[in-house]
């Protein structure tokens, strides 16, 4: 069964949330970008810190196939645990170091 539109809504859920309660030590915007249509979700963090330009992708993950792939997860603690409580089934979560070593049928 795919579960991609119902992975979409909670990935989509669980990195507006998380983006919105990260704390604001510096003047430094985090924002959750998702995207469906193309399976792409991030959160990234832009601004000035320090005087120097700061873009960086905290969360990247995208789905493929029914598989939620993380390629990036810059959190203390991961969110991870943070999808599967949501409601992504554990066998559905891959790491995106993990895809090279897996088919590439993944991807077809």
């Amino acid at each position: 069964m795919d579960n991609s539109l119902r992975y979409s809504e909670i990935l989509t859920q669980v990195l507006r949330r998380s983006a919105s309660v990260q704390p604001r030590l510096q003047p430094i915007s985090i924002r959750a970008v998702c995207d469906i249509e193309s399976g792409q979700f991030l959160i990234i963090a832009t601004g000035w810190e320090k005087n120097i330009w700061m873009n960086t992708i905290l969360f990247h993950a995208q789905l493929a196939n029914g598989k939620v792939v993380i390629e990036d997860d810059n959190f203390e603690e991961g969110l991870t645990e943070v999808l599967i409580t949501a409601g992504i089934a554990p066998e559905d979560i891959v790491t995106g170091l993990a895809v090279e070593q897996r088919q590439l049928s993944l991807y077809s």
